[in-house]
């Protein structure tokens, strides 16, 4: 076997050659693919998210056969679901051995199916796993040991609904090393399970800029994937995990225009926090601002002729004028279906939650699911 270095080098140089713009040309399966995956829906915080917290009865507990039973009766026609890495190294040592995690994986993999859902089995590591990619061979050939593995699991599952994304926002600091290890774990992914279409995303974040940045890899059946939580003042206003200056933010206005933003600049204890608000009220936000920086995503699509799908995008409901969170929910899917862009909203149950569950109760949130142009039960 070459070192995993050099499998990295041929597949960046792969992505330049006449034989890849060909190969990525034409790829009708990735598009008929993709049409699985019109409008979903993200189960986070259940495989992913809660490092040390995944006990059986966890598992089954937190999200139930009964909450997938409702996703499909709401009307989506897919799930994202959240798998850390760490947990499936233990079964990495040992894939034909039973491992709790693995085996209630399968199992929900099975209801989603059941359901006549697709699924994204979406590796959503934590950063230190991510870290390990960043310099040197060892880390990226761990990572692709892993998808071998879980690729080879999977392999029997209907290749029409079960999608392989590689890695949730990679925060890889070199684009280009990334293009290089993305496309190499794609290979091995492909040679484990050849009819499966593959999920790649963009080094950082997985941002639209990402995306603009990102060149197709030089496999057929795959499809790119962003995540776009636009602006950022807006949708994750009094967020604790992220920049701190959306921290102190309250009541943030949706459209945005310098008039109705003037209220919030004093929730800011900088300066420079005030700026970074004006300049949301400046730069006008509301749904002919959405559409045009969609645009670029299907621009993308056309210029590449391979599908572009939103794996994520949502707005924290813990601090939002509901009205207003439903009104960009709506522009944001809107904009999707004239791009012809698939997505996935952030999340089911958790604090961009579309619907709460409390006291044994699960209440749809009916605003949210008539922006997301579906039913409530």
């Amino acid at each position: 076997m070459l070192p995993v270095l050099a499998l990295i080098a041929l597949s960046l140089a792969a992505h330049f050659t006449p034989q890849a713009s060909a190969q990525s040309s034409d790829d009708a399966l990735a598009f008929k693919r993709a049409q699985h995956l019109q409008h979903g829906i993200n189960a986070s915080l259940w495989f992913a998210q809660s490092p040390g917290n995944y006990s059986v009865e966890r598992l089954r507990s937190f999200t139930t056969s009964d909450d997938i039973t409702l996703i499909h009766q709401l009307g989506f026609d897919h799930v994202r679901l959240s798998v850390d890495a760490d947990p499936l190294l233990p079964w990495l040592q040992n894939p034909e051995e039973t491992m709790p995690f693995v085996t209630e994986l399968d199992r929900v993999v099975k209801t989603i199916l059941d359901q006549q859902l697709a699924v994204i089995i979406d590796i959503h590591p934590e950063s230190s796993y991510k870290a390990q990619l960043l310099r040197g061979t060892d880390g990226v050939d761990h990572f692709a040991q892993l998808w071998r593995a879980l690729a080879n699991h999977f392999a029997a599952t209907d290749p029409e609904r079960v999608f392989f994304e590689i890695m949730n926002e990679p925060e890889q600091d070199d684009p280009y090393r990334w293009q290089g290890i993305e496309s190499f774990v794609a290979e091995q992914i492909r040679q484990s399970a050849p009819s499966h279409t593959i999920i790649v995303a963009g080094a950082h974040w997985s941002g639209l800029e990402d995306l603009m940045m990102l060149e197709p890899i030089a496999l057929p059946n795959v499809i790119y994937t962003f995540h776009d939580y636009e602006p950022f003042p807006f949708t994750h206003q009094g967020a604790t995990w992220t920049s701190p200056q959306v921290l102190p933010l309250r009541a943030i206005p949706y459209p945005s225009t310098p008039e109705a933003i003037q209220p919030n600049l004093n929730q800011e204890p900088t300066l420079a926090g005030q700026f970074w608000v004006e300049q949301y009220g400046l730069n006008r936000w509301d749904a002919q601002r959405i559409d045009a920086t969609l645009a670029f995503a299907e621009k993308w699509s056309d210029l590449h002729h391979a599908p572009v799908y939103c794996g994520e995008f949502g707005v924290l409901r813990d601090y939002v004028d509901p009205a207003m969170r439903a009104q960009w929910v709506h522009d944001m899917r809107v904009a999707f279906e004239k791009h012809k862009i698939g997505w996935a909203m952030w999340d089911y149950q958790a604090n961009f939650g579309v619907v709460t569950k409390k006291d044994g109760k699960t209440v749809p949130d009916p605003a949210i699911l008539k922006a997301l142009g579906l039913k409530a039960q």
